[in-house]
């Protein structure tokens, strides 16, 4: 064996990233990676151009790439022809996998429907399991019986007001490591969407719960992005704490996401005013990409020192590369990555963090790895 070539166990050691050798086979059989030559005792040997493709392929799929999607992008070649026919591939993949969500979604709801249900409709709940194993969906009657069903369970929503926290257990995925701060937030932000997957898309810093209230508590400064944003802050509770909002895109008639963005670019004395916000407050954006990264710009030159920021902007590329430069920031943060965003959710966290520090000024459990239920 030459002195450049590696073992299996050598190659996924130098490349990391979870890499196992049972993966690197893997790759092996989908045609990922090329077969190796063979030692003379039939060992695998790797050179440095596998070390290479293999640390594209971790990165890659850290990204979030599936390993179709991969081979694709490892395959074309940098001409622009082939760029343009890829992107072409990539675009048909991106619409069968908005498919299988879509579909995928359809399923999440019918199980929401029926796990989702507080006590008052249990009764009528266990009905409805019952009836489905016996279904006969071959006729038409079937299908009518199906709708019957639906019917008899959505009428109990006539007798009482949904109780949103005891159908929101149901469905939550395990949260039991997080403090019982971090599960109202998480909990707060998934009713305000009405989305439980964004669970896996909420990012905590560590010390992001420990920062906003010791910033609230000091009667911290609130910058938000838009007047909306503004608008759907718990403003009551903030000015019990003696905290003052104040708005960077100072217009009213701002409303969406594209026209923040827009007047956030064309107007200087804007990002001038972000350059002057007071040490120590909390940064809520929830509608500009470009304010997040005007703002991650301004932290990492040691412009700005907000005690916390709040980045849940909307958008398709800016906003989840804004996103990503805020989670490298050394500073306490709260975002949604990918696309997911927005001035509701924003708004959302802060009232969550405002609401927990006066309802339980006294609670230490965001300071604990695992959550003591009789903490709070």
């Amino acid at each position: 064996m030459k002195s450049s070539e590696l073992t299996i166990k050598q190659l996924t050691h130098l490349v990391g990233g979870g890499l196992t050798p049972r993966m690197v086979r893997h790759y092996h059989q989908l045609g990922l990676l090329p077969q190796p030559v063979r030692s003379r005792s039939n060992y695998r040997l790797y050179t440095q151009k596998d070390v290479l493709r293999l640390q594209r392929i971790v990165a890659l799929k850290q990204q979030g790439f599936q390993l179709n999607h991969i081979r694709n992008i490892l395959e074309v070649e940098p001409e622009a022809d082939t760029t343009v026919n890829l992107m072409g591939q990539l675009q048909q993949q991106y619409r069968a996998v908005m498919q299988q969500i879509s579909q995928l979604r359809q399923t999440a709801s019918a199980l929401e429907g029926l796990l989702g249900r507080d006590r008052h409709c249990q009764i009528m709940q266990a009905e409805v399991l019952a009836q489905l194993k016996l279904l006969d969906v071959e006729t038409q009657a079937g299908l009518g019986g199906l709708e019957n069903l639906w019917s008899g369970l959505d009428a109990e929503i006539h007798t009482h007001s949904e109780a949103f926290s005891e159908s929101l257990q149901r469905l939550l995925p395990d949260l039991s490591h997080r403090s019982e701060i971090e599960q109202h937030l998480i909990s707060q932000l998934v009713l305000a969407c009405g989305d439980v997957s964004l669970v896996s898309f909420i990012k905590l810093s560590r010390g992001a719960i420990a920062a906003s209230r010791v910033a609230l508590s000091s009667s911290c400064q609130i910058v938000v992005d838009t007047q909306t944003v503004a608008a759907a802050l718990d403003q009551t509770r903030l000015l019990h704490l003696g905290c003052r909002i104040e708005t960077l895109i100072d217009n009213p008639h701002i409303t969406t996401a594209t026209e923040a963005e827009v007047a956030f670019w064309q107007h200087q004395e804007w990002r001038e005013k972000l350059q002057q916000v007071s040490k120590g407050c909390v940064l809520v954006v929830g509608y500009a990409p470009s304010v997040l990264v005007e703002v991650c710009e301004a932290i990492a030159n040691q412009k700005i020192q907000p005690a916390l920021v709040i980045g849940m902007p909307i958008g398709f590329s800016h906003a989840p590369a804004a996103k990503r430069q805020l989670m490298q920031q050394e500073i306490p943060f709260i975002t949604v990555a990918g696309t997911l965003g927005g001035g509701a959710l924003a708004a959302t966290a802060l009232n969550a963090l405002v609401e927990s520090l006066i309802d339980k000024p006294d609670c230490h459990c965001y300071l604990k790895n695992v959550v003591d239920s009789d903490e709070c």
